[in-house]
């Protein structure tokens, strides 16, 4: 264990790093995130995953303190892959990953396990704060440290039966964003190029949208879009 020396000078252990997995199915943000992280004392990024099978598969081999998991993953949805890893190995603590997340969504999240909840796009300035409070027992919700989950939930609740969440007939955040670049006129390699995600994985999503939806073209699809709001306008 490396030693580190008081204001004495007496030698005392250093405090062990926190070892983590990051799991996102884009290797850009897997990279950025490693890189921001090791970067900062205290981290250790032991594994990465690329869908939610092998970040289940990477949790119960190495046991990280922490497992940062984003929420839509190929071939597991993340918060599958997180019931998955809490009947096996509840001792890791999970903190999703999502760029958007209803709060139907997080008090679901929660009940399954989720210690914290971080949207992408507060990544930079929250996420190692979210590390530490949930690696010292707390939670993070909210953009901020949680003691009293009960009395978050009780809290989110209250927000979710004042403001009933728009009905999206299912669809995941990354369907939702997929149908906004089908109304939009992007073919599946410019969605593909702008998730960066392969264009078997955009057509997945579509196959997964025309089920929801009940719809078979693109055509259909956008139309019943706009006609149910499920996407901003152009």
């Amino acid at each position: 264990m490396p030693m580190k020396r008081d204001t004495f000078g007496t030698a005392v252990a250093a405090p062990a790093a926190i070892r983590l997995i990051v799991a996102d199915d884009h290797p850009v943000v897997r990279f950025g995130v490693k890189n921001m992280l090791m970067q900062e004392e205290g981290f250790q990024v032991v594994s990465e995953a690329g869908d939610g099978d092998e970040a289940i598969t990477q949790a119960l081999e190495h046991e990280p303190d922490i497992l940062l998991l984003d929420v839509q993953m190929p071939r597991l949805p993340g918060l599958e892959a997180m019931r998955a890893i809490m009947s096996k190995s509840p001792r890791v603590k999970i903190i999703l990953l999502t760029s958007t997340i209803s709060t139907q969504h997080v008090i679901e999240a929660l009940q399954i396990g989720a210690r914290g909840i971080v949207l992408k796009d507060s990544v930079a300035g929250d996420l190692s704060e979210a590390i530490r409070a949930v690696y010292s027992g707390d939670y993070w919700i909210g953009g901020e440290r949680v003691v009293n989950l009960l009395q978050a939930l009780h809290g989110l609740m209250q927000q979710a039966s004042a403001a009933p969440e728009k009905k999206t007939y299912g669809l995941t955040p990354r369907e939702l964003e997929v149908v906004q670049s089908i109304v939009e006129g992007c073919s599946n390699k410019d969605i593909a190029r702008q998730f960066s995600i392969s264009e078997e994985t955009v057509k997945r999503h579509l196959s997964n949208t025309f089920d929801k939806t009940g719809v078979s073209t693109r055509l259909e699809l956008a139309l019943f879009a706009i006609s149910h709001k499920l996407v901003d306008p152009i």
